[in-house]
């Protein structure tokens, strides 16, 4: 990484924002995979470590939390025949949360769709936050009992339940179910109504899809290794909030929500990871003045 200069690390960091795969951009920059594949872990681990200090104190109240699939090496009901399946391997859960009002992707968790990371997942949103939220989820059984245990009763929560079935002329074996039914049901406080949706986070969990290679469905662009896959959704979530201006808000979520008052580029990314990694010793969490410095 150490050989490439800043004009060649934001190329291939847009590439890569841009859904293109590790092999894809070594074709098109010359640049070998391994470097490419450094560079992303580099990136990823500097863009997680700079949101995860960046994203607090939010004036953010209308939450919409969802659950995106993907996997790692192999299909979970592949992975026993697999060879050689590394540690994580099988089906992978991104955890996001949006705030409906800024478009802002301030927390994400990678692992299980199960209750221990439903509650740690809650627990991040909870304490990234200024006032009193409101959240919307869908009907998945884990919310319940981690919102309660995030929240307690200062929370106006909603889940919107959605059932689906088969078209009933579906063309092709792949053809997506096609929703029946809506239903919303109040859980916790006084949730307004009106805004108990789940739109938002699953039109950025699209976004996700079509921006990164490694979710894309049917294609062997899979993510090989949980890491890089965690680097990935990290690289992802920067370039959202900081760089990819939102046609609803006319600016980025970032400028939206106030943590920042500039429009990023590729570059201010670059910046962050030089300045991650360049500092000595063991990394750590950067200091808070870096995102203006960025």
């Amino acid at each position: 990484m150490n050989k490439l200069s800043a004009d060649d690390r934001a190329r291939i960091l847009q590439l890569l924002c841009e859904g293109m795969s590790i092999r894809a951009v070594t074709r098109v920059t010359g640049v070998s995979k391994n470097t490419v594949a450094k560079l992303l872990a580099d990136a990823g681990e500097a863009c997680a470590i700079y949101q995860n200090q960046a994203f607090r104190e939010l004036p953010c109240t209308r939450i919409q939390v969802d659950e995106i699939w993907s996997f790692v090496y192999a299909k979970e009901k592949n992975v026993i025949t697999a060879k050689a399946a590394p540690e994580g391997a099988g089906d992978v859960w991104t955890w996001t949360a949006l705030c409906a009002d800024t478009k802002l992707l301030f927390s994400w968790l990678v692992g299980g769709r199960d209750a221990e990371y439903a509650a740690a997942f809650m627990l991040d949103i909870r304490d990234r936050l200024l006032e009193r939220p409101q959240i919307t989820s869908d009907g998945h059984y884990a919310y319940l009992s981690a919102v309660d245990n995030a929240f307690g009763k200062q929370v106006d929560y909603a889940q919107i339940i959605k059932t689906y079935g088969e078209a009933a002329d579906s063309p092709r074996r792949y053809s997506p179910p096609v929703c029946t039914g809506v239903k919303k049901r109040t859980v916790t406080g006084n949730p307004d109504i009106d805004h108990v949706s789940t739109s938002f986070v699953e039109r950025q969990n699209l976004t996700m899809r079509m921006h990164m290679r490694r979710f894309t469905r049917l294609t062997n662009g899979f993510s090989k290794k949980v890491e890089n896959h965690a680097h990935a959704i990290a690289l992802h979530a920067m370039y959202y909030n900081f760089v990819k201006e939102q046609r609803g808000i006319r600016m980025t979520p970032a400028m939206k929500a106030g943590v920042t008052d500039t429009l990023w580029t590729i570059d201010h990314i670059v910046r962050v990871v030089e300045l991650f990694d360049a500092k000595p010793g063991k990394r750590g969490p950067y200091k808070k003045q870096s995102r203006e410095e960025a």
